[in-house]
Formats: structure tokens, C-alpha cells, sequence
């Protein structure tokens, strides 16, 4: 099984010419029953060795976390008794060396990216524990201001971290821990500048970390606007940035409207199907369902909630999953059809920022 990315590689590679690599694609689209332009695909898995390798790989990194905390204990360098710096950073260097293989070498998806995710989180540890461990722990005690620089300059190390990991590895995910990390260096810095007005600032920061997301929405369409066709790496990194992206915007959008509150009333569950509906429009737009499955959880509840309204209270779970279940399978099925709907009516200068509807077209053809 090959990717659009390594079919990509085996191109700049010389391995093949672009008309072979087009006529594979070509092929390959002619044997499905759904163009691959209704898919959107990105590199997770292609085989069970991935899931073998991501398994022994967590089991490893968990116990030489393990190790590393009890070393820290008996050196003394742990915080308050608790976590030591020793054990992430003892994760990060081993998740740094078993990419050297499984990422340099054997270019696994999975393995890359529980390695990716590990070294990135153990950098991030791992400073912000040699930083509370150096002041004292005491030291933050009623001290926000001091935690958000700690936050901060620990998210920066993390996302200097991740920049040294993509200039060696490439893996399309580092680019969305990057930015997870800088969006973390902001929320820091608002924490410390709100110092004791943290506790009654909550709705400043979820706007803020509204504003932050719909930043990395846009990072993500650059990334997409610059494969439209969506046949090289930079499709997936747009896709993480997409996954990324979205619970940062929907998330603080439902909170900051009061209906995450747990008890919707009529008007509040009919303005999350509203949104609901905006924000599959959107996705159509932008093919890609990311902003749909992070809002996924908001119009379960928010449906539920209105069968019980009327009177549905026994099956108001069951008629909920059965119109949102099936409302998903038709819009899965249509999409491409639905898509070019949304597309179309667009004025030409955004239609030319957007995926292509036709990527075949984009694909290089064999000469004749």
C-alpha cells in the first residue's frame, strides 16, 4: 500500500516520472467506487506493523518514564516527592532515537506520530519541571503570574523542540504540535499579564483562545492553498492543523454563548443545530470534516435535549444518534455532490483559494 505521499517522493526521487505517478493515480481512481476526491486522506496506518511497532513503543517509552522517575527520586529531583524531570526527559530522548529508525528509516505514520507527540510532550515536561524545580514549588503558590511565564517559556521550549524535530523528520503532524505550542506561549503570557484576575477572566481567555484558533484555521488553509490538488505533505500537515484548529473554535464559540452548561433550554439546543449547520456548510466548503467531529459532542447533547422538550424522553438518545447518525452517513455518501453545491456559487477569487472539486484534472496525465 503507497500514499499520495510517497508516490510524491518516488517523483522528486526520480524514481518515476510524473505521467507514471498521474497514471497511477488515474487508475487507482478508476477502480474505486468513489473518487479519491471525496476522501480525505491522510497517512495513519499501512499495515498491522504499525500498530505493532506504536504499541511496543508506548510500552518502552512508559517504562523508561518509569525508570526515570525513580532514578529522579533518589537524586533528589523531584518536586515535592512528586514528578522529576528525569522521567519526560528520559521520554523524549528515546523517542528522539527510535524516530532515527522508524521515522528516518522505515517512515512508519503511526510510530511517527506517538514519537512526535511524545518527544514534543517530554520537552515540554521536562522543562516546565527543571523551571518549578530550580524556583521552588512554593514560589507559585498564589502566584498566576509566575505559573503563566513558567507556562510560557516552557511551551517555547517545546516549540523550538518541534521545529528541530520537523528540520530532521518531516512528519506532517509536528507542524500542529508547533503551532499547539506557540498558542500555548500566548495563553501563558494572557494568564500572567491577567495575574490575580485569572479566576474572574475566564470568558477574556476562551476569546482569546477563540481568536488563537481561528489563526491556526487559517494557517491550516495556507497550507491547503498551497495543494490545492492535495497530493503532497502538505495536505496532511493542513489536516492536523485543521484537527487542531477546531475544538479551539468551537469550544470557546459554545462556552462563551452559555451552552455548555449542561442544562440547554429549546432556544439554546436550536441554536447549536444552527451552528451546527454553519459550520458543516464551512467544512463543505474547505473539505474538511475536522470542524465536524469536534463539534460533535455540542449537537448530541444540544439534540437530546430538545427531544426531551417534546416529550421524548425515552428515546431521545436513540432519535438523536438516529438523525445525527444518519444525517452524517447521507452528507459522507453526497459529499463531493453537496460540496460542489456550497463551491460553485462562490465568487471566482475565493473559489481559487479553496481545494480543487475536480482534482483529477490537477493530476499530471501520461503524454500521449
Amino acid at each position: 500500500m503507497y500514499s499520495q505521499n510517497e508516490i510524491d517522493e518516488a517523483v522528486s526521487a526520480g524514481a518515476i516520472t510524473p505521467e507514471a505517478a498521474g497514471a497511477l493515480r488515474s487508475f487507482v481512481e478508476g477502480q474505486r467506487s468513489l473518487p479519491t476526491q471525496d476522501e480525505e486522506q491522510f497517512r495513519l496506518i499501512t499495515g498491522f506493523n504499525d500498530i505493532f511497532v506504536s504499541i511496543a513503543a508506548a510500552i518502552l517509552l512508559f517504562a523508561v518514564g518509569w525508570i526515570g522517575q525513580w532514578i529522579g527520586e533518589r537524586a533528589g529531583t523531584g518536586i515535592d516527592h512528586g514528578p522529576s524531570f528525569l522521567a519526560p526527559a528520559a521520554v523524549a530522548a528515546v523517542s528522539w532515537s527510535l524516530a532515527l529508525f522508524f521515522t528516518a528509516r522505515r517512515r512508519m505514520a503511526l510510530p511517527s506520530i506517538l514519537l512526535l507527540l511524545a518527544f514534543v510532550g517530554g520537552v515540554l515536561l521536562t522543562s516546565a519541571f527543571v523551571m518549578v524545580f530550580a524556583i521552588g514549588p512554593s514560589a507559585f503558590d498564589n502566584n498566576p503570574q509566575l505559573g503563566g511565564v513558567i507556562g510560557a517559556l516552557s511551551a517555547a521550549i517545546a516549540a523550538a523542540g518541534a521545529w528541530l524535530h520537523w528540520r530532521r523528520f518531516h512528519v506532517p503532524i509536528t507542524v500542529a504540535a508547533g503551532a499547539a505550542s506557540i498558542a500555548a506561549i500566548a495563553v501563558g503570557l494572557l494568564v500572567a499579564a491577567l495575574g490575580a484576575n485569572v479566576e474572574n477572566a475566564k470568558n477574556v481567555i476562551l476569546g482569546f483562545v477563540l481568536l488563537l484558533g481561528i489563526g491556526t484555521f487559517l494557517f491550516a488553509m495556507w497550507w491547503d492553498g498551497s495543494d490545492r490538488a492535495r497530493v503532497t505533505r502538505r495536505s496532511d500537515v493542513a489536516f492536523w492543523l485543521h484537527l487542531l484548529a477546531a475544538p479551539m473554535i468551537v469550544h470557546p464559540v459554545f462556552t462563551l454563548l452559555g451552552l455548555n452548561d449542561g442544562n440547554a433550554t429549546m432556544g439554546e439546543g436550536l441554536v447549536v443545530v444552527l451552528l451546527y449547520i454553519a459550520l458543516g456548510v464551512t467544512a463543505l466548503a474547505i473539505d474538511r470534516r475536522a470542524l465536524l467531529v469536534s463539534a460533535l459532542a455540542y449537537v448530541l447533547f444540544a439534540m437530546q435535549q430538545l427531544f426531551r422538550e417534546f416529550g421524548a424522553v425515552e428515546l431521545n438518545i436513540a432519535l438523536t444518534g438516529l438523525i445525527i447518525g444518519s444525517a452524517l452517513l447521507m452528507l459522507s455518501a453526497f459529499w463531493h455532490q453537496a460540496r460542489a453545491l456550497i463551491v460553485r456559487p462562490l465568487p471566482e477569487g475565493l473559489r481559487d483559494r479553496l481545494p480543487l472539486l475536480d482534482r483529477a484534472s490537477a493530476i499530471p496525465q501520461p503524454a500521449a
